[in-house]
């Protein structure tokens, strides 16, 4: 009798993807919850180097879908907003989701040029290639395309 295959969960881990003139970005991890940490730390990533925010100052954010995909839409965008209002970059997100709720913490700090040497100004997530589900690993996937 063959044995089943087990497969543990990668540890959590966000990545870039070709799409034209935009910029893709995916999360990747056990939990949903820390799926959409990592899409947003993508999202990051497109503008500065996540390493380079210091979590300085929190900011609060609820969304809620009952549709994954349409959550992960309106947290990016959440961020998306966030970042343009306050003129700030985040580099650190917990997030938690339990019933199509999003309730969310997003650490970062007031915009630096200098230090932060952002590349691209993000102007939202669209609904390309949006994605929420487990992949053939096991592990979450939260992916979009964001328009810069």
């Amino acid at each position: 009798m063959p044995v089943a295959e087990q497969r543990s969960p990668a540890a959590p881990s966000w990545e870039h993807f070709p799409h034209d003139a935009d910029v893709g970005i995916r999360g990747r991890a056990a939990t949903v919850s820390q799926a959409f940490e990592q899409a947003a730390l993508a999202l990051t990533a497109v503008i500065t180097d996540p390493a380079r925010v210091r979590p300085v100052q929190c900011v609060g954010i609820r969304r809620q879908s009952g549709d994954p995909a349409l959550l992960l839409y309106d947290w990016l965008n959440a961020l998306v907003y966030e970042m343009g209002t306050r003129r700030m970059l985040f580099g650190r997100f917990e997030v938690h989701i339990a019933d199509g709720v999003l309730v969310a913490e997003a650490w970062g700090e007031p915009v630096d040029t200098g230090r932060h040497e952002p590349a691209v100004e993000v102007k939202g997530a669209t609904m390309t290639e949006l994605d929420v589900r487990v992949d053939d690993t096991g592990n979450w996937l939260a992916q979009c395309v964001v328009d810069v």
